[in-house]
């Protein structure tokens, strides 16, 4: 197997940190207030905003910010912003209000993961891709020269003999990030082969069905990866192939029986001026509970125990309702930012899966539906810190 590769990783070499990371792309979509704190916080020095592409703006002028991300990346290549980490993962720690999250930065082959249901690859979603979402994202990275993660890879490994393995060396970096996302601290890895030995070594046990890892986060980010790969290596050699760092994504692998890895629900909110007819026609069952949410009230309804066969139900009568009603959906990290939203809608809580289930689900029947989970709130979701080349000669 050789799925992990031990990456070249750029960090920012003299930045004011704070103001450098910044929260994931596909976060807090509706919510304006919360990017505009972000650029307040970023402005005037070298930050990742200027390098990622916040989806809330997707329909703004999407060819100007993306040219202007482009430029950003050549000027901060050319002007020294970045350093090079060589040889080794990195350990990163996590601190938010749910405890510490430990996870690794490494490198893994998109020859190995496959986005398609029922797929026996070792890196395999974990949520129905939707196709339409790939090519303008694919626009985003296809003239890009370096990436930046926010995909969160799952490893099944209840005994942590990945992060027992690991030996620690200097620190990268140590500081509080903005938007009440908590501290990190970036600890360099300087046994990166044995880690490696440790992490293949989860895909050999028995029931593992050559599943290495799982993606928890940022599901269509790396299925945008593979596409842009995929077009890529039309126009190369087998030689040329190899070792290409397009071939490669940098990512984040956590431990799912981490004690701060949270799985919370992912809702759903529908805005529409018709709050009354969706009501009438939303009757949901089950032994499980949810709730729905209209001008910031509650009001607790049933729901199938088997969570995504719910909220595949759910979806699809959401998808009716838009066709026959009009109006829009929405999936939003994080209770109290649903309610404040259901003035202009109707909000449904779903919830959650058993994070023990985990694996055993994507093992017996593939991809969940779209938007099953999350990895915790909105703010404890992984902030861009790290980097890598897309291109040879960076």
């Amino acid at each position: 197997m050789n799925t992990i590769k031990i990456p070249e990783i750029l960090l920012p070499a003299d930045a004011d940190m704070s103001k450098w990371a910044v929260n994931a792309c596909d976060q807090y979509t509706s919510d304006y207030d919360y990017w505009r704190e972000t650029e307040n916080n970023a402005a005037g020095a070298p930050s990742a905003l200027n390098l990622i592409f916040p989806e809330i703006y997707l329909d703004d002028e999407p060819e100007k910010r993306i040219a202007r991300i482009n430029e950003t990346m050549r000027g901060y290549l050319s002007g020294a912003v970045f350093k090079k980490i060589k040889g080794g993962f990195i350990l990163v720690e996590r601190e938010t209000l749910s405890g510490t999250r430990r996870g690794i930065v490494l490198s893994v082959d998109l020859e190995d993961y496959s986005f398609e249901s029922g797929a026996k690859s070792p890196i395999r979603s974990t949520e129905a891709t939707i196709l339409e979402r790939i090519p303008p994202r694919v626009k985003i990275r296809e003239n890009a020269d370096i990436e930046l993660p926010h995909v969160m890879l799952l490893y099944d490994d209840r005994e942590n003999a990945v992060l027992n393995s690991v030996k620690r060396g200097e620190v990268l970096y140590d500081f509080d990030l903005m938007c009440g996302g908590g501290r990190v601290k970036g600890t360099y890895i300087s046994n990166a082969e044995e880690v490696v030995k440790a992490f293949y070594a989860l895909s050999d046990k028995p029931g593992s069905d050559n599943l290495l890892f799982a993606v928890g986060d940022g599901n269509h980010s790396l299925a945008t990866a593979k596409t842009c790969w995929e077009n890529i290596k039309k126009n190369l050699s087998y030689k040329e192939r190899e070792g290409h760092p397009a071939r490669y994504a940098l990512a984040e692998a956590v431990n799912i029986y981490d004690g701060a890895l949270n799985f919370e629900p992912i809702h759903r909110f529908v805005k529409t001026d018709k709050k009354q007819e969706f009501l009438k026609g939303f009757k949901p069952c089950g032994g499980a509970k949810a709730y729905i949410v209209v001008d910031g009230e509650r009001t607790e309804i049933p729901f199938n125990g088997d969570i995504p066969a719910g909220i595949r139900e759910t979806d699809e009568y959401i998808a009716g309702f838009l066709k026959t009603f009009g109006g829009a959906v929405d999936y939003i990290h994080g209770e109290e930012d649903l309610i404040k939203l259901t003035s202009l809608g109707v909000g449904i809580l779903v919830p959650s899966i058993d994070k023990g289930d985990f694996f055993r689900l994507i093992i017996e029947g593939g991809n969940l539906p779209r938007k099953t989970f999350s990895m915790g709130e909105g703010y404890e979701k992984r902030y861009y810190i790290e980097a890598k080349a897309l291109r040879r000669g960076i």
